[in-house]
């Protein structure tokens, strides 16, 4: 079950990683802060990757949790 973990925690982080930097290269000034001063809101496709920026983090971490405490129930 440990690997189980390991291996679901590696494709997250991948994931995690990806989903990342493809927020970061559509803001198109880098890595320290938009080119744009102004307040925006995020909409459609940017918003969908955005919160599953969020699930996704929320997950990996859950995953970390559940691999370093590995409960009894799950064997």
């Amino acid at each position: 079950m440990d690997s189980f973990f390991q291996a679901a925690q590696i494709l997250v982080s991948i994931l995690l990683i990806a989903i990342i930097l493809i927020q970061i290269r559509g803001q198109g000034s880098g890595f320290f802060g938009s080119g744009q001063a102004s307040f925006r809101t995020r909409r459609g496709v940017e918003k969908n990757l955005f919160q599953f920026t969020i699930v996704l983090a929320i997950v990996f971490t859950l995953l970390g949790i559940f691999s370093a405490i590995q409960p009894s129930w799950l064997f």
